[in-house]
Formats: C-alpha cells, sequence, structure tokens
C-alpha cells in the first residue's frame, strides 16, 4: 500500500466526517461517515490522478512524493470522501421517507 493512498484514505476520512457534521440530515453516523469517507477518499484520488497526470505521469510524482502528489492526493481524497458521504447520505434520506 503506498503512502499515496494512505493519504487519500485518510482526506477521505476527514472529509466524509466533516460532511456528516456539516449536512447533519444526511450524516450516516460518525463510523458511516468514516467508512463512507475513506471509500470515496481512495476512488476521489485514484480519478484526481487520472485527470491530473495520468498513468506512469502519476506515478512517477508519486513516487518521489513531492508536494504536487501531496495535494493532489490529500484534495482528491478530501473532496471524494465528501461527495460520496453527501450522495449517500441523500440516498438513505430518500429511502427512509
Amino acid at each position: 500500500m503506498g503512502i499515496e493512498l494512505i493519504i487519500q484514505l485518510v482526506a477521505g476520512l476527514l472529509g466524509g466526517n466533516l460532511a456528516g457534521a456539516g449536512l447533519k440530515n444526511m450524516s450516516l453516523g460518525t463510523a458511516g461517515n468514516s467508512i463512507v469517507g475513506a471509500l470515496g477518499g481512495g476512488l476521489g484520488g485514484v480519478i484526481m490522478g487520472m485527470l491530473g497526470g495520468g498513468g506512469a505521469d502519476a506515478a512517477a510524482a508519486a513516487s518521489g512524493l513531492d508536494m504536487t502528489a501531496i495535494i493532489q492526493a490529500v484534495a482528491g481524497g478530501g473532496a471524494g470522501g465528501a461527495i460520496l458521504t453527501a450522495v449517500l447520505g441523500m440516498a438513505k434520506k430518500m429511502m427512509a421517507k
């Protein structure tokens, strides 16, 4: 497991919990926000990597762990975690009606 993936998962976990705290009516609970946020963080980081540099270029940047790769991992992971938490929270709310 690469350090970039760990950064993405942690950023996603934080993003999911921030989204759950900010959107209380769509919160999945602390554990749910954390799990969904981490999953979204991993997915968001992968998508951000494909958009930002793609394939071998992203892998080369990640191996050197330059500042761009770290910022990209945090941004993609945090956004992915927050978005996935909000989407699943909204779906849960709609199904409860």
